[in-house]
């Protein structure tokens, strides 16, 4: 049946408008990847959601939903139908005596930011940007910078999902278990997540300050206070300096203080960054140049000990501005890890090789800075841990961040060595990659013995979506079982191929495998 004729003269719900376009170009957020949907859909309702998925069903259509598109892999990329709810948004309901709020799961962060601010509410913690969806933040396992705070999903009191039979069901962890341990770390896979109960925080502002440091006095401080004396603590670390930019905020009632600015921390050094990495993608040995512009640039830095500070709105300044276009490749380490895993990749990236252990050949490489560290503890959250949470259970979890940038969407020459290297100690360390991040050497084993909960997710998965619905080929190359001889199943997708795109990055383009 032909989806173009099917969606416009079915006999399902005919009185449910079906907002659909066979037009759209879909492209991460970083650009990495673009693909062509045969249909990109945007439902109002749950009664329009309730539609696409009989539809789907109808006309053997897998579905993909995607907020942002923020992850770079081709996790969200589809030649099927794609969901996008950002008209699907809406606060449902404020209980103001207990700060819990009931949203539509396709209010993207920043949204929501400006909703709670107007009753006095916050969300407690935030990663990097507010771009995202709610349900695709927390269904990529998305966290801040903590030790006081774990997975943005610990505040995720309940949900409701929509499964592949048009079932919309109520989740939490009195009420179908399972199926909330599965959902709360999803990849997309399970359903579309419809309805959100989140726990928000009266609204508060952060005092910060960053401040510039020898590599060595960082792991030093280690134990000492590094990551708990502040309530937000996270690093940048300039590898090729050996220094780092220490950035650590605590709540306050002080008066808002923008943070200082002149011509080179705006648009002039915005684009003179920009120009040289690309510059840097055929001259790659400028690069450790380069981070003493960086430290002027971007922090405002020229010696040790230098430091700014700010009194923000903690929705605002917990973010970053992320510059440019990326690839990102985040591990999750055990907290105690952190100094040797710093102290080796530091080793290799100046090339002494026998200190590092690492066994590949630095010849040539030249990487970007900063090198993002991060940290979270979820460990002491009596709550609902999800089954594919990437996080340390007995301890802190330290998250170490490879980012390479993309001037004008140009890949740079080292990734695929400089990423070997770093997964390769990343492993050995006993690391988990973030499942929304670029990482490449992760095999189908490795990752079902980093998970020890990974069959229970796959149960429920399969009880929930036994024909595929949601499912594609990211997930089938990376954690789909391989019983059966991996037979794909009704309306699963597979990539058929993909090609260099003329503006950078790749297109792709997939099939459905099965009659």
């Amino acid at each position: 049946m032909d989806p173009s004729e099917d969606w416009q003269s079915s006999q399902i719900d005919p009185d449910v408008p079906f907002h659909a376009s066979s037009r759209h170009c879909h492209q991460t957020w970083a650009k990495t990847y673009h693909s062509f949907p045969e249909l990109y859909i945007q439902p109002r309702t749950t009664r329009e959601i309730r539609k696409i998925v009989a539809l789907a069903q109808r006309c053997r259509r897998r579905l993909v939903i995607v907020g942002c598109g923020h992850s770079p892999s081709d996790l969200t990329c589809t030649s099927a139908w794609m969901v996008n709810l950002d008209h699907y948004n809406r606060i449902l309901n404020i209980d103001k005596s207990s700060n819990l709020v009931t949203l539509q799961a396709g209010i993207r962060l920043y949204e929501l930011i400006a909703r709670l601010k107007e009753n006095g509410l916050a969300m407690p913690n935030l990663g990097s940007i507010d771009n995202q969806s709610i349900a695709g933040a927390f269904a990529t396992a998305t966290h801040g910078s903590s030790t006081r705070h774990g997975l943005l999903s610990q505040s995720v009191l309940s949900l409701k999902i929509m499964l592949a039979d048009g079932r919309e069901l109520r989740c939490a962890p009195d009420e179908h278990a399972d199926l909330f341990s599965a959902a709360l770390v999803s990849l997309g896979a399970l359903g579309i997540i419809t309805e959100v109960v989140f726990q928000a925080v009266p609204a508060f502002k952060i005092q910060w300050s960053q401040s510039l440091h020898p590599l060595e006095e960082i792991v030093g401080d280690w134990e000492k206070g590094l990551w708990t004396q502040t309530e937000f603590t996270r690093i940048w670390w300039l590898p090729y300096k050996k220094k780092a930019v220490k950035w650590r905020a605590d709540k306050t009632e002080m008066e808002i203080r923008l943070p200082p600015s002149n011509r080179w921390t705006g648009v002039l050094g915005f684009h003179t960054y920009h120009t040289l990495l690309y510059i840097s993608t055929w001259f790659p040995k400028i690069l450790p140049a380069l981070e003493s512009f960086v430290l002027r640039v971007q922090y405002g830095f020229r010696h040790d000990g230098a430091h700014t500070m700010a009194v923000q709105e903690g929705q605002s300044g917990l973010l970053m501005n992320c510059l440019y276009s990326q690839f990102v490749n985040e591990w999750a380490i055990p907290l105690e890890r952190g100094p040797e895993a710093l102290s080796r990749l530091s080793a290799w990236l100046h090339g002494d090789q026998e200190t590092s252990k690492i066994p590949y050949d630095l010849d040539g490489i030249y990487v970007h800075a900063p090198i993002e560290v991060r940290v979270t503890d979820t460990s002491t959250n009596p709550g609902t841990r999800p089954y594919l949470d990437n996080t340390v259970p007995s301890g802190p979890t330290l998250y170490l961040n490879a980012t390479l940038y993309r001037p004008y969407n140009t890949d740079p020459p080292c990734r695929k060595r400089y990423y070997e290297a770093f997964e390769w100690l990343m492993k050995e360390l006993g690391g988990r990659p973030h499942w929304a991040k670029n990482f490449t050497t992760v095999t189908k084993d490795e990752f079902h013995s980093m998970y020890p909960r990974m069959k229970d997710w796959l149960r429920v998965r399969s009880e929930v979506d036994p024909e595929g619905l949601f499912v594609g080929d990211w997930h089938r190359r990376l954690i789909l079982p391989n019983d059966q001889g991996e037979v794909p199943l009704r309306l699963e997708e597979k990539v058929s191929k993909v090609e260099p795109a003329k503006t950078g990055g790749l297109n792709w383009f997939g099939q459905l495998l099965a009659v």
